[in-house]
């Protein structure tokens, strides 16, 4: 009546032999004919990164996937399941620069754009097959003959359409502000990415001396040339580039003596935490004075480091007469460190001064340190917001001192170590500090620290670029309204790790000054600079004056294997131009033309618009994505919380949430 069981059973021939009955006998798409009308069960792929091999994990994450679409299946649901490739961005880059024996922005260049996103594209082919072997063998039911992939230009143009959606709409915008920078690769990274490369690393703490210069205000406070700031930092890298120290105005503060040495110095530190610095140094810190911040704003001191002068030279500059620009690129001079003296001399007597100044902020506090804070506009966040309330204050503006280039290393502004990478001069710079009696104490300091999460070797450093944002943090109430309808496993994670990263939205840094990843869709006017997106292929070539369209007739036909999806890919995307509409013709009777800016897009935006993009929506497949949209279940590991699982909801939310048509 039955077989007879074989004594010894072979349980990979099994299982080979179940995979070709199903293939023979189309199993899988039996079971989604069968329930051709029944209705959905919604289920999105998250899109493996195509930039190496899979690993025993990922049959984990797969089986789980498999699991849950198979069961709704028996309950008469209709579960379709297009797989999808995620082929964009640092991942794939990264895989490629190690293929090549590269490493850096400059190497890239160097090798060509062109054969480097070739190469790219080639990349991710191959392992996209190796992929799909491991799929198959699993038995995981998805489509991967009609799957998506990130850098087809289908997907390209449905992402497009939503950029240029936001756009239109106010919500892209380009912006001066302080990105964590993977300097070695020369980009910007979101929020997200920079949550996955934390992890706990010793840095220099050091405690300097900022000498407080003697005026007037000083003077009345008692204040002589033996006192000064104490100032705790954890960057002294940062310390060329100081600009303020800033004190909390209501806090309190007092002078200590501090016998060292055969030598008395005041210090100026916060009260509460006389005791515990006094502990570090093993000696007594003796109150002579006490005062509140409010009374230590507008005080001056000398720099750590005195190097910056404008047009290398000290200026002393008056006010100009009215209409006549600022003979100094149109700014105010500020304090400068006199050569001889040593003193702070101001432009003119009656106003305050602008750099190296003691500022009021609120975010200073007596958790750590000494209460009087280190500021380096360009390396801070909230630094730099300091800076530009500053900034606002006086009429010629206020130059942003940064001594350190987009590569992470020091500039001539900063002499004594120019061309050396940031970090490494930490130890140096310390030892700089000692030998010039400004060092007051040194310690190691064990804290959490990005590193870029796609070459793990590389930290990152906070660094100030003109980026493109998305204003996500205007809707950070009505992400944390959709993520209340979720139905989060484990439930914790809704108000916990997820409801905490929602809580603290930051707008969200779209551009990579990369090379493979989608062609941010913005042209821009070379003679007004006026801006418009375009939100499809066809919508460009429609454009009056096109041209620049030959140089990928050129490119295929030299190679004609070459995939057409590159078409919209740098570098070819870039050569086109056409007519401004923003401009009036020239004397010649031509326009001025449009150019596409030449940033590329964070990929973590490929993988949250795939809801939309797998289908290509809105130029085909209006009806699949509102058969297919929402989902009902998603499945990724919990790194994805700050990356896919909120790319999602947030594009999602920005295109399709209450008050946009859906």
């Amino acid at each position: 009546m039955f077989r007879p069981v074989a004594a010894a059973a072979s349980f990979p021939q099994q299982e080979v032999a179940v995979l070709d009955l199903w293939r023979e006998r189309k199993i899988y798409e039996k079971s989604l004919t069968q329930r051709a009308d029944a209705p959905s069960f919604v289920f999105f792929e998250g899109p493996p990164t195509a930039n190496g091999m899979p690993h025993p994990g990922h049959c984990l994450t797969r089986a789980i996937k498999d699991l849950y679409p198979r069961y709704r299946t028996m309950r008469g649901y209709r579960c379709e399941r297009k797989a999808g490739w995620d082929t964009h961005g640092l991942p794939v880059e990264v895989e490629v620069c190690k293929e090549l024996g590269i490493h850096s922005k400059e190497e890239i260049e160097a090798y060509g754009i062109e054969p480097f996103i070739q190469k790219c594209q080639q990349s991710v082919w191959r392992y996209m097959q190796e992929w799909e072997r491991l799929t198959e063998r699993l038995g995981f039911w998805v489509d991967l003959k009609d799957a998506y992939v990130t850098y087809h230009k289908t997907f390209v143009e449905s992402v497009w359409w939503s950029l240029k959606t936001l756009f239109d709409q106010g919500l892209l915008y380009q912006g001066h502000k302080i990105d964590w920078w993977w300097a070695q690769g020369g980009t910007a990274l979101s929020a997200g990415e920079v949550g996955q490369g934390y992890r706990q690393v010793a840095d220099p703490s050091v405690y300097v001396k900022f000498p407080i210069v003697v005026d007037e205000k000083a003077k009345k406070l008692g204040f002589d040339e033996n006192t000064s700031l104490l100032v705790w930092t954890t960057t002294p890298w940062t310390l060329p580039s100081n600009q303020f120290a800033a004190v909390h105005p209501e806090l309190e503060y007092v002078v200590v003596a501090d016998e060292h040495e055969g030598k008395t110095e005041k210090l100026v530190i916060a009260a509460a935490l006389s005791d515990t610095l006094a502990k570090k140094v093993g000696r007594e810190l003796k109150t002579m004075k006490s005062l509140t911040g409010s009374e230590l704003l507008g005080l001056r001191y000398i720099p750590p480091f005195r190097e910056y002068y404008y047009n290398d030279k000290v200026i002393s500059q008056p006010d100009p007469p009215p209409g006549v620009k600022h003979p100094v690129n149109n700014r105010e001079a500020a304090i400068i460190a006199g050569e001889q003296t040593g003193e702070l001399v101001a432009e003119n007597a009656g106003r305050d001064f602008l750099s190296w100044r003691i500022l009021a902020a609120d975010f200073v506090t007596i958790d750590s340190g000494t209460g009087v804070v280190h500021q380096a506009p360009a390396f801070g966040e909230v630094d730099h917001e300091l800076w530009k309330k500053e900034v606002a204050r006086f009429k010629f503006g206020m130059p942003l001192l940064c001594a350190v280039g987009p590569d992470g290393k020091f500039t001539k502004d900063a002499p004594e170590y120019e061309g050396r990478w940031v970090k490494e001069a930490d130890k140096d710079i310390a030892r700089n500090i000692r030998e010039r009696g400004l060092l007051w104490h040194r310690e190691e300091y064990l804290h959490d620290y990005p590193f870029c999460w796609r070459a793990e070797e590389d930290p990152l450093i906070q660094y100030p670029r003109r980026s493109w944002f998305i204003k996500t943090s205007q809707f950070k109430d009505a992400m944390l309204a959709n993520n209340a309808k979720i139905n989060w496993l484990p439930e914790h994670i809704r108000d916990g790790r997820f409801g905490n990263f929602l809580e603290s939205n930051v707008d969200w840094a779209l551009s990579r000054e990369r090379y493979w990843g989608t062609p941010l869709p913005i042209w821009v006017c070379q003679q007004t600079g006026k801006m418009e997106a375009i939100g499809s292929y066809a919508e460009l070539l429609k454009k009056p004056g096109l041209a620049g369209t030959e140089v990928w007739a050129a490119a295929k036909k030299a190679n004609p294997e070459l995939a057409d999806d590159l078409m919209v890919h740098k570098p070819y995307i870039d050569e086109i131009t056409y007519d401004s509409p923003f401009a009036p013709a020239n004397a010649d009777g031509t326009k001025p033309h449009m150019r596409r800016v030449t940033e590329v897009i964070d990929c973590w935006y490929d993988s949250g618009a795939m809801p939309f993009a797998q289908w290509g929506y809105p130029h085909q497949g209006v009806a699949e994505f509102k058969d297919q949209f929402p989902a009902d279940f998603i499945s990724e590991a919990i790194d994805q919380t700050r990356g896919w699982f909120y790319s999602q909801l947030a594009i999602s939310t920005l295109l399709f949430g209450e008050g946009k048509g859906e």
